[in-house]
């Protein structure tokens, strides 16, 4: 526990200086290296993509969608994409077709989930952090800056709400095979938990750097996003179950690998993503 809190700690104080101190950059590298790792750790951990080759084309193609949301480049990330879905989907039929006797062409489904998917998602958090609606008055701060921590509060918030909902409360199951410590009480605590949160940290937002945000919507990221983020992290247990694994790596100390710590948020990011789109 005592290693958990502490990687915790040191995790947070890195967002903090990532967001406001360092160059862009340096989250963009950082969410690109996750991406990656997240692409490995769901092909070769859970052996879903045993074909060597077609890891290495999935990972080049997570890392290089990652590169084409960097700001520093001229490129647009929808054209990054729709380039490297067409050389992802070649390569890995040549790969398939060469190694047919011996690949399964569910592998090619996996890569394409993991390749591709996977790192959309994650890059939910970039194309929030980028987003630059208005200035933050006095400051040369933007907006995304501030509204990208709203998805993650969303997420590990409404988490550790359940936690603790489900410690104190917790009866009933919510579901017993794929994640047996997971209760409908916690879950309730989760949602509620999220709420709060999120629509208080947009009241301080709003307040202190006039970020004008709709605390209607506030409140909807928070509680329904608790909801999505819930069937991240329990869809993401469900492969590991399927797959016989424990976690999906040993990355993050005390937490598991990129999966295990990201898989709620691969599902709340987007729909942040989404919402702030829809406000602003």
């Amino acid at each position: 526990m005592k290693t958990r809190v502490l990687f915790g700690v040191v995790g947070f104080v890195f967002v903090l200086l990532a967001l406001y101190v360092f160059p862009p950059l340096v989250l963009e590298l950082a969410l690109a290296a996750l991406c990656m790792l997240a692409t490995l750790e769901l092909l070769y951990a859970t052996r879903l993509v045993r074909n060597r080759l077609l890891l290495i084309l999935c990972a080049a193609v997570s890392l290089g969608l990652a590169v084409g949301h960097f700001s520093i480049l001229p490129l647009a990330s929808t054209s990054v994409m729709q380039v490297l879905a067409f050389a992802l989907l070649i390569a890995s039929f040549a790969i398939e077709l060469r190694f047919h006797d011996s690949m399964d062409v569910s592998q090619v489904a996996w890569g394409f989930f993991g390749g591709l998917i996977v790192p959309y998602l994650m890059l939910s958090l970039v194309r929030i952090f980028q987003m630059d609606f208005m200035p933050i008055r006095d400051t040369e701060l933007h907006i995304g800056q501030f509204l990208v921590l709203l998805p993650l509060l969303a997420a590990w918030g409404a988490d550790t709400c359940a936690l603790f909902a489900g410690m104190l409360f917790g009866k009933h199951k919510l579901a017993p095979v794929v994640s047996p410590k997971k209760t409908v009480e916690g879950a309730v605590g989760g949602v509620a938990g999220g709420a709060v949160l999120v629509l208080l940290a947009a009241v301080l937002m709003n307040i202190f750097l006039d970020l004008e945000m709709p605390l209607w919507s506030a409140a909807l990221l928070g509680g329904a996003g608790a909801m999505i983020g819930e069937i991240g992290d329990l869809s993401f247990s469900i492969i590991k179950r399927q797959t016989g694994i424990k976690d999906y790596g040993h990355i993050f100390p005390g937490h598991g690998g990129v999966l295990d710590r990201f898989d709620s948020v691969l599902f709340v990011a987007p729909f942040a993503e989404i919402l702030f789109r829809i406000v602003w």
